[in-house]
């Protein structure tokens, strides 16, 4: 395993923060997908917290509409009049995007919008909103869309005080539902989205409401969610944030691993410097220059110890070992026979050489 780290301390040290951040985005994956997390934006059929959509556009799917989610910009899209649009919880619409709108309901699109402002530039004179509303509304004016519905509940978050260019079909003054015939297509407008929300869709009789509003089965639905702040991002942008900081830091540690281990291109030292002699050069030049001398008796004792001291120690003998057993070892340990010889105060011809050589061997 340790063949397979990088010899720099600092690249093991990316690298291990790199795992850190592999590691616990894997875990945070196996967890959301294990046990997810209600999340999302309030009225995005992606979101699955108490003021989401995902659970009507299960409920759609299940009854055999064909469901969409367009990302793209209202402005920018090109919309199918034979659909049925949702918008829902989106007061910040900008001019082409409630234009759009307005031609697409004309053309003979079915537009179920909610929220504060439902049906302002879609519908010529759109209904009045106000803040707070009823928590339960029964229908008023018959309408195809609330013949199977007998109650409707809501957070009570708004309401239609006129009705404006539409029909109140739920609730008398504080109307809950507007129905407003626009063109060759029809605007079903909701003070407050929340009886099509996850946490009151399965009350009363939301359910059948809301599939009441998006017209029969053969209509597909189309939730728009470019107004949540969902895009038409692809590749390595559709990821999460997160994710994309993990590969760039992942991208950054593999780039300094590379560089601590690619090979250096040239010397490391200055190429106009001398380089070092070779060690066998070096202890040669040693042992002339000791045979030169004339006491050679005292010049070779502290290298001759200090040869013998190492063979002592590889070979494991004892501090006092005699001549015999230190030459038997030098050998055992691959020493030539003229330096083993030299380790015992042989005298002979090269004896400071052999002496030299055995010592740098010991050293080896």
């Amino acid at each position: 395993m340790s063949r397979l780290l990088p010899r720099s301390a600092g690249a093991r040290a990316i690298l291990g923060i790199v795992a850190f951040f592999a590691v616990l985005n894997a875990v945070a994956f196996v967890v959301s997908t294990v046990r997810p997390e209600p999340g999302g934006e309030a009225g995005s059929a992606y979101a699955t917290q108490p003021r989401g959509a995902a659970a009507y556009a299960e409920l759609l799917r299940r009854d055999g509409h064909a469901v969409r989610y367009l990302r793209a910009a209202l402005g920018d899209a090109a919309l199918d009049p034979g659909a049925t649009l949702v918008v829902l919880d989106a007061p910040g619409l900008d001019g082409p995007a409630r234009r759009a709108l307005a031609r697409f309901v004309r053309a003979g699109g079915r537009l179920v919008a909610g929220g504060e402002d439902a049906g302002r530039g879609v519908v010529p004179r759109a209904p009045v909103w106000a803040p707070g509303g009823p928590r339960s509304a029964v229908p008023a004016t018959p309408v195809s869309e609330t013949r199977f519905v007998r109650r409707v509940v809501s957070a009570g978050a708004g309401r239609f005080t006129a009705p404006g260019g539409a029909v109140a079909a739920l609730g008398s003054a504080p109307g809950l539902l507007a129905v407003a015939p626009v063109g060759r297509g029809r605007a079903l407008l909701l003070a407050d989205a929340s009886p099509l929300q996850n946490r009151l869709l399965a009350s009363a009789d939301n359910a059948a409401l809301a599939l009441a509003l998006a017209g029969p089965a053969r209509r597909p639905v189309t939730f728009v969610e470019s107004v949540h702040g969902f895009g038409r991002a692809a590749g390595l942008a559709a990821l999460p944030a997160r994710w994309r900081l993990a590969l760039v830091l992942a991208a950054l540690a593999g780039g300094l691993w590379l560089l601590s281990r690619a090979r250096r291109f040239g010397p490391a030292e200055d190429p106009g410097a001398d380089p070092p002699p070779a060690r066998r050069e070096h202890v040669e030049a040693l042992a002339i220059a000791l045979g030169r001398v004339r006491d050679r008796d005292a010049a070779l004792a502290p290298v001759q110890a200090a040869a013998r001291a190492q063979v002592v120690r590889r070979g494991a003998l004892a501090g006092d070992a005699s001549d015999g057993a230190v030459r038997e070892a030098a050998l055992r340990l691959g020493f030539e026979e003229d330096e083993a010889a030299a380790l015992t105060g042989e005298h002979g011809t090269g004896e400071a050489l052999a002496l030299g050589r055995a010592l740098a061997r010991g050293r080896r």
